[in-house]
């Protein structure tokens, strides 16, 4: 079986997203072979080199508060741990256009 998985690499839901998917086909179709296939997609195509905050990003681009992105952040981290990813949120403050890494990801 071939899966299209279609992800931003910064974005986490994503990263929750592939390790629920990798949980659920072993644990559901041990028997079944799948094949990954990853697509690229920005989440951000605008956003320039130099980045930008993280928390002054989100609450832009989504409309709501810092406490709201912190427990967002909160329920990443906790669902994220629910399909075993630890995440470091919280160790870096900025995101970035994440074009020239699906370049290296495609090149690679």
């Amino acid at each position: 079986m071939k899966i299209d998985f279609v992800s931003d690499i910064a974005c986490p839901w994503c990263a929750v997203g592939l390790n629920a998917l990798e949980l659920a086909l072993t644990r559901v179709a041990p028997d079944i072979t799948a094949t990954l296939h990853f697509q690229p997609f920005e989440l951000n195509p605008q956003m320039g080199p130099e980045g930008q905050d993280i928390v002054e990003h989100i609450t832009q681009k989504y409309g709501i508060s810092p406490a709201q992105v912190a427990v967002n952040t909160e329920n990443i981290r906790q669902r994220g741990a629910e399909v075993g990813f630890t995440f470091g949120i919280g160790k870096r403050s900025r995101t970035w256009n994440t074009f020239n890494a699906h370049r290296l990801l495609h090149w690679a």
